[in-house]
């Protein structure tokens, strides 16, 4: 295994000896909604001596049908995130969909986030290396882990190596996902931090036609997998009442069960370590 690159977030370091979560809503719903997931949160993180990132998106454009809901937008939503980041003073990881958005974003986020599909577009991966903040390459569903590299390039020589790289699942047949834990020494050995993304890799993707489906049992299991197999983070979408929301309900976890999962998901990181 080569060196990895500790990725330096506030006072914290993304690859360092303390376990590291990226959680939130998939998508901004309400204020109400962020302001409850981001309290609880930190509450829990911080009990536990874990790493935090809020996360929630402003606009998800992948979505199955054109009448999904995708959220309040670029600028109501980034005065959310703004707000939720100055009222509980927690860093941001928030997606982006094309390349005018990352200096706007960047005002706000700490990490922007390059979704799975959109991994190999490389004038976003430009426009977003360019801002110096940390970015998140989500590896898509249709590569290999080794294809990561070629990525990674891309952000390198615009300027930034503040990168980090999230694991979610690789296409299975159709409407499906398989996890392969080989996929995060090979992408650690790249020399960044590997974060698994446990909720969106239960996604069933398209498989209700209008919408994705999914299955939120098996969240704790790939998450307890991934951190025995060397994971860095972890990645959750949390809700308050996941059956309700309005986007990816199905892969979303209820946020009263997120402090026992945090809890054991820690302890495997620590006898890893």
């Amino acid at each position: 295994m080569g060196k990895i690159n500790k990725i330096k977030l506030r006072d914290f370091e993304i690859g360092s000896d303390r376990l590291t979560i990226l959680a939130g809503p998939c998508v901004i719903e309400t204020y109400s909604v962020l302001e409850q997931c981001a309290e609880e949160l930190k509450n829990i993180t911080q009990k536990l001596d874990i790493n935090f990132v809020f996360k929630a998106s402003f606009d998800k454009a992948n979505r199955s049908s054109i009448n999904s809901y995708r959220g309040p937008g670029i600028e109501k939503g980034l005065e959310m995130l703004a707000k939720i980041k100055k009222d509980f003073d927690v860093p941001i990881v928030t997606d982006i969909h094309a390349p005018e958005q990352a200096a706007i974003v960047a005002e706000v986020a700490d990490i922007l986030q390059i979704p799975a599909f959109l991994c190999r577009q490389t004038d976003l991966l430009v426009a977003a290396a360019k801002t110096g903040k940390i970015i998140n390459i989500k590896k898509g569903q249709f590569l290999a882990p080794e294809q990561m590299k070629p990525l990674i390039n891309k952000v390198k020589e615009a300027g930034n190596s503040n990168i980090t790289l999230t694991d979610r699942g690789t296409s299975f047949g159709y409407n499906n996902l398989v996890s392969d834990f080989r996929a995060i020494p090979i992408m650690q050995n790249l020399g960044y931090p590997v974060i698994f993304d446990a909720t969106h890799s239960v996604q069933l993707p398209g498989v209700n036609g209008e919408c994705s489906g999914g299955d939120r049992r098996f969240v704790p299991v790939l998450a307890k997998s991934a951190v025995a197999a060397g994971a860095n983070g972890l990645f959750f979408e949390v809700h308050p009442d996941p059956d309700k929301g309005l986007c990816d309900g199905p892969n979303m976890i209820a946020l009263k069960d997120v402090e026992a999962l945090f809890d054991i998901c820690k302890k495997i990181f620590e006898v890893v370590k």
